[in-house]
């Protein structure tokens, strides 16, 4: 690293959980190569092989972090199939991340400016293991970009990256429907149902919203503004109406999944 330079950040995000080895075996790969880097975890709590909930933390994250951070995503159901793994340069970031849907939102809200298959085996590690390429593949090549390594150098180029099928969120006059889309670490349930969407919708006890056999009354500003035990609906810090029980997890007191639908009437 050159005198003045700033250290390149590097993110990790992946299903492993935090009991487990796999994790630091990808940190002690990127150190390996570059021991100056800044990495830092975005999660380990990613349901396993759930690409859609890992999808949606990369979506709620990303801009937090300054341009030309590297986030690696391993959420990776099909590793050692035929499934590619890929660069991909999106709104100023860098994202290294098997092509499985897993940056499909992040390409859905900015067309990606660049995306590469990442095949040229001379930026992976010597020895790669068929079920382990968060380690052997996307760690290195991670750490080689954050030396400067120019991304047209991983393979070739692709146009687009792979999109999951979801359901969308269905506007109607005087309704929305959409879905509990993750459950926060507090048990709260995130809908897919933007602030956006909801622009023309009252935020008073004219608005119900129903969510399995579950229903509530308007939208609120804070936690804070129900008492105790209630049902509450409000708008999230992610922009994202949220359903909550105050002091207490709506995903355990209610038995919500991801998944459950969620109508909004007024």
């Amino acid at each position: 690293m050159n005198a003045g330079e700033s250290p390149r950040i590097i993110t990790l995000l992946t299903d492993f959980g935090t009991g487990s080895p796999y994790v630091a075996q990808m940190k002690g790969v990127i150190l390996s190569l570059n021991p100056h880097v800044v990495l830092l975890d975005v999660t380990h709590a990613v349901p396993p092989q759930n690409i859609q909930a890992g999808a949606w933390t990369l979506l709620e994250v990303a801009d937090s972090f300054p341009a030309g951070s590297i986030h690696v995503a391993v959420v990776d159901p099909g590793v050692g199939s035929v499934r590619e793994i890929v660069y991909a340069e999106i709104a100023g970031r860098h994202y290294v991340a098997p092509d499985n849907g897993l940056l499909g939102r992040l390409a859905a809200r900015t067309a990606p400016s660049r995306i590469r298959a990442i095949t040229e085996r001379r930026f992976w590690r010597e020895s790669v293991s068929a079920t382990f390429h968060g380690r052997d593949i996307m760690a290195p090549v991670a750490a080689r970009l954050s030396l400067g390594l120019d991304a047209n150098e991983l393979g070739p180029p692709r146009r687009a990256l792979v999109e999951l099928p979801e359901p969308e969120v269905r506007i109607l006059p005087n309704k929305i429907a959409g879905q509990v889309r993750s459950i926060d670490s507090f048990g709260n349930l995130v809908t897919d149902i933007t602030s956006a969407m909801l622009a023309g919708a009252p935020t008073d006890e004219r608005v119900q919203i129903h969510c399995d056999e579950h229903e509530t009354q308007g939208i609120f500003r804070t936690y804070s503004d129900q008492p105790e035990m209630t049902l509450m609906a409000l708008i999230g810090s992610g922009g994202f109406l949220e359903l909550a029980i105050v002091g207490d997890s709506a995903a355990a007191m209610l038995g919500v999944r991801v998944g459950t639908p969620v109508t909004i009437k007024w």
